[in-house]
């Protein structure tokens, strides 16, 4: 039994702590049994940082993406192209909308649009990002259905009805420390229309600590507090439940878990 860490961002915690290097990370995750992570860049030169970062990590998977909360320059998407095309690289993102505070509406939508063409290009899943935008995501996904490559709207805190626009375009759906939160009782309540296979869990750490967490660095090994919550609100055997949220990592991102089912007996 081994747990998946499908969105982190593993080298912003030692932009945050410098003690907390990634051997000391990985260490702490071992010991919750969390063997696996999905490390998610927000832009091209986060990206290079990462990748020289987890290098020589072989259970380290790496994302391309440039988030919309953040400025970009003229020549990144062709960058990002030609980057996500590395075999560590599983995903494109995170891309999306994020409107709570931003005026650029239009040219979020036209980033998150051309992550879509890239993601369909080269076939690789596309992790979104969104806040205040859930409108505009099912619009432009619908759009682009008939080029849409299936992917994963990361960090849930939308409507049944969103969740189901979504569940009906073949995404998946991915929820993080939020459902642990004391007022996340809707959002809990959400979690039980999601269909085991298409559910994924996720730390995003640095960010959005669990409770009863909150206030300090988030850490891939936190994951395990998260499963457990979500486990319980689910009334699933905890195995069962891991080996499900395992397949369905291996089967979006085309991976072949015998592979890292042997690395995990090796810890």
């Amino acid at each position: 039994m081994f747990l998946i860490d499908t969105h982190c961002h593993i080298n912003h915690i030692n932009t945050i702590n410098k003690n907390d290097n990634i051997d000391n990370i990985l260490k702490k995750a071992y010991k919750k049994n969390v063997r696996l992570f999905l490390s998610i860049s927000t832009s091209v030169q986060d990206f290079y940082h990462l990748f020289q970062y987890t290098y020589f990590y072989k259970n380290i998977f790496l994302s391309c993406g440039l988030h919309p909360n953040y400025t970009h320059h003229k020549n990144d998407l062709k960058n990002i192209e030609i980057i996500s095309k590395y075999d560590k690289v599983i995903a494109i993102g995170e891309t999306g909308l994020d409107f709570y505070r931003s005026k650029e509406k239009k040219k979020q939508i036209e980033l998150f649009q051309n992550h879509i063409l890239i993601s369909k290009k080269i076939k690789k899943p596309i992790i979104i990002h969104t806040r205040c935008a859930d409108k505009e995501i099912i619009n432009i996904l619908n759009s682009y259905k008939n080029q849409l490559y299936p992917g994963i709207i990361h960090s849930f805190t939308g409507t049944v009805d969103f969740a189901r626009k979504l569940l009906d375009i073949g995404f998946y759906i991915s929820f993080s420390g939020i459902i642990t939160f004391k007022k996340s009782n809707d959002l809990r309540s959400i979690l039980k229309f999601i269909p085991l296979n298409r559910l994924f869990i996720e730390t995003d750490s640095p960010y959005l600590s669990p409770e009863p967490y909150r206030g300090q660095i988030n850490q891939p090994c936190l994951l395990w507090y998260i499963a457990k919550i979500i486990q319980k609100c689910l009334k699933i055997d905890f195995l069962t439940f891991t080996q499900i949220l395992n397949k369905n990592f291996f089967t979006l991102f085309n991976i072949k878990n015998n592979i890292y089912q042997s690395y995990n007996q090796k810890k």
